[in-house]
């Protein structure tokens, strides 16, 4: 579509070709004076893991009702490669996923192996996840983390497995010579801690070196193609993805799914169409239609009598590629250039929420007990507010918006070039029994043991971003006596344990419970890769500010002490969040000793985070002097223990006389909507499971070209459209779908209709693809 309209564009102003070829020839002039001086070869790549968009429960708030039914937007993996030419090379792969599994990680090395031999393993390697809180479970291979999706969803699995291999093969097939320039800066706005309390348990003179209890910083890696310029982003940045609440059932990304959106439609529009029309600003959300409408001029009433000549569609047969076909973006993909990528990586983002309004009492309107986040001494009424409260969508989008705003301000003032080795290192490590020297209050070392994992009441609590249940609260050291007793039914700790897990309270000692297969990990992996003066920590967990504070300065003092000079006071230091697998949160020993949420979640005992800064110390040992590390033991692979109790999709139906497709609740005849209208069509619809529509869409919004050619102007990859999924009656399978759309303040007058999408399931068990459409409608 976009393509087309330069086309038209530039036939109808000739001298539009002149100034293109001269802005060119400038652009390339000035990106090989800039950026000659390249000394990696980098390639970016990015690929579709949305996944059942119903009946899944959600990862991330364990809330057993927030079920899958619909998309707010798709999620994507995103990838780079940095590679010396003749020598090592790392991958860091950033999913719109909660968190990277144990389990996904082990079956993409396994593919990686087949296909590229030992290019690419556990070693450099890097799989992490954003955090969001609106994607599908189901795709971890421990129990406690798939107790609510009722176990192991392989469609879930598969689905980012293969998109996490398809993004690193983008990536490795456009890699060409380039550059890459990093930059950092703050955003005051965007992250607010949520355990305050705990934080102040930190040693007064640790704190006051900091101006915030949160980090402000967002570090900005920039790939610079030699030829094509500009070819990507990846940032890190501190925020949960909890924007989204725990009630919400449509798959998002959250704010840093968001932000990604953001920032490569921003500059796809900047690179497709600023060449061609004068109509955009550079500091605003991009628009996905240009301003510039073939039906523009049309008068108002000429408009209406186009739209009244397209009356909605019934259900139609479709091909299984029909809608990645009309999928927007894909029609603004130059064929010999790659697509522009921009991750919004996660880094130590366990005590910082999203939600800056802070944590108020549903029933009062009263900020919620500092201690213990109650209301009342209950902590269902305690939430969090974002700054769109009450709209979570809009809170999404205005936390999106901060870090997409940050990122393009560093992406278009990025000067500060990466040089120097590309190198890695990595180990597993069991951290159920791992040995720690720490220093003593009184002087000198001591050895302790971490513990098997278990967590504390306070966890059942939930946080102020989403509160738990029943007459748990956080901050709570001693436990009661009733859920000790449910709690005994499942597994009773022994001595050992609740000595070693002190002053954290029992809930669930899920280090020692194996039936009907590990209900958590103890073999974890820990990792660094470094790209020149860069250096990235994965971590296997989410911590805490002052955890992540205390990790990057003991590397930092390990790299700057050593290496011969090699990295100074300008390395950069990132944390990646939830990285290759996941364990939950990592406090600092002070945090611990006040059981907040986050410190209950701390599953290996008080001393979790001194051993991480041990284990990493060694491994930034072994990367400053060239040495190898042991490997460790191999984690587990559960892949064929895995039980899963989601029930298959059996068949869809549909009333008599009703097609798949057809319109059941249409736009009011010879309907006009003004920009920030809310446009609503419902169709007779099939579960979503039948067809992830991956790379492709369920809803698609049409814009008219002429006077019959319908081209897609948004979709599910846009913020502003929604596909709701719903069965009106559950023991009937018969089901709708509504697709709702904001017309944004910058779309196209024009004509438009929207346009769905599905598959059925017939009572043999084949998939039949289908589409329809609304009737036509005016936008003024």
């Amino acid at each position: 579509m976009e393509a087309f309209r330069a086309w038209n564009a530039i036939v109808q102003m000739p001298c539009a070709i002149l100034w293109l070829s001269i802005s060119l020839l400038l652009l390339l002039q000035n990106s090989r004076t800039v950026f000659s001086a390249s000394n990696y070869l980098i390639g970016l790549g990015s690929y579709d893991i949305t996944g059942p968009a119903a009946d899944v429960n959600m990862m991330g708030y364990a809330n057993t009702d927030q079920t899958a039914s619909g998309v707010h937007f798709r999620l994507r993996a995103r990838a780079f490669i940095v590679a010396e030419p003749q020598g090592n090379r790392v991958v860091f792969v950033n999913l719109d996923a909660c968190m990277a599994s144990q389990l996904v990680t082990i079956k993409v090395l396994q593919r990686l192996k087949a296909r590229y031999g030992n290019l690419y393993t556990e070693k450099n390697v890097a799989i992490s996840g954003i955090h969001t809180h609106a994607g599908p479970g189901g795709y971890l291979q421990y129990v406690v983390y798939i107790v609510t999706s009722l176990g192991f969803v392989r469609q879930s699995f598969d689905v980012i497995v293969d998109g996490i291999e398809q993004s690193i093969i983008q990536a490795h097939e456009n890699l060409r010579p380039g550059s890459i320039l990093v930059n950092k800066g703050e955003i005051l706005d965007a992250g607010v801690n949520r355990s305050p309390s705990a934080y102040l348990n930190n040693p007064a003179s640790e704190r006051s070196k900091y101006k915030f209890d949160v980090d402000k910083e967002m570090t900005l890696l920039k790939f610079v193609d030699d030829e094509w310029g500009p070819v990507g982003s990846f940032n890190w940045f501190a925020t949960h993805g909890t924007s989204m609440s725990r009630t919400n059932s449509l798959i998002s990304g959250d704010n840093k799914g968001a932000a990604a959106r953001f920032m490569e439609d921003w500059f796809n529009k900047n690179v497709t169409e600023h060449a061609f029309f004068d109509d955009s600003e550079t500091d605003v959300v991009p628009r996905r239609v240009s301003g510039i409408s073939p039906v523009a001029q049309r008068n108002y009433h000429e408009l209406l009598d186009l739209a009244a000549t397209f009356p909605s569609s019934s259900g139609k047969p479709a091909t299984r590629l029909s809608s990645v076909a009309r999928r927007v973006r894909s029609t603004l993909r130059l064929a010999d250039k790659p697509s522009f990528v921009s991750a919004f990586c996660q880094s130590n983002c366990g005590d910082v929420s999203p939600n800056v309004l802070g944590a108020f009492c549903n029933d009062t309107g009263l900020p919620c007990d500092f201690n213990h986040s109650t209301c009342g001494g209950k902590n269902e009424l305690c939430y969090a507010r974002g700054p769109g409260y009450p709209d979570e969508f809009e809170s999404t989008r205005i936390i999106g918006d901060r870090q997409f705003r940050k990122a393009l301000d560093l992406f278009n003032k990025a000067s500060e070039q990466l040089k120097g080795k590309v190198d890695y290192r990595h180990a597993y490590v069991d951290f159920s029994k791992l040995e720690v020297t720490v220093p003593k209050l009184r002087g000198g070392n001591e050895v302790v043991k971490t513990c098997p994992a278990a967590m504390g009441f306070a966890f059942a609590a939930g946080t102020t971003d989403g509160p738990g249940a029943f007459d748990f609260k956080q901050g709570d050291t001693k436990g009661n006596p009733f859920w000790k007793m449910v709690r005994n039914f499942l597994k009773t700790p022994g001595k050992e344990q609740v000595d070693c897990q002190q002053p954290k309270p029992i809930l669930l000692d899920t280090g020692e419970m194996k039936t009907p297969y590990d209900w958590a990990p103890s073999i974890l992996p820990v990792q660094i890769l470094r790209i020149g003066q860069l250096v990235i920590l994965s971590v296997p967990g989410e911590f805490t500010t002052m955890a992540g504070r205390r990790l990057r300065d003991a590397v930092k003092m390990v790299l700057t002490s050593g290496g011969h000079g090699e990295f100074k006071e300008n390395v950069h230091i990132v944390i990646a969040g939830l990285t290759n697998t996941y364990s939950q949160y990592v406090t600092t020993f002070e945090e611990y000793q006040v059981q907040r949420y986050e410190g209950a979640s701390t599953l290996f005992g008080a001393h979790t985070h001194s051993a991480y800064i041990q284990e990493f110390k060694k491994l930034t040992t072994a990367l400053i002097s060239g040495q190898t590390v042991e490997p460790g033991p191999q984690p587990p692979d559960l892949l064929n223990k895995q039980i899963s109790l989601l029930t298959p999709v059996v068949v869809d139906t549909t009333p008599p006389g009703i097609k798949f497709g057809d319109v059941k609740t249409d736009v009011p005849k010879n309907s006009t909507f003004k920009r920030g209208d809310m446009v609503s069509v419902t169709f007779w619809s099939a579960c979503p499971r039948n067809d992830l529509m991956t790379e492709g869409t369920f809803s698609l919004v049409e814009i008219l070209h002429g006077k019959d050619v319908w081209a897609p102007a948004y979709d599910d990859d846009d913020f502003c459209l929604r596909f709701k999924w719903f069965r009106p009656t559950k023991l009937i399978p018969q089901s709708q779908a509504t697709i709702e759309w904001r017309i944004p303040e910058a779309a196209a007058p024009g004509v438009y209709r929207i346009r769905h999408f599905g598959a059925s399931k017939g009572v043999i068990g084949s998939i039949s693809s289908f589409t329809g459409s609304s009737s036509a409608f005016v936008v003024i």
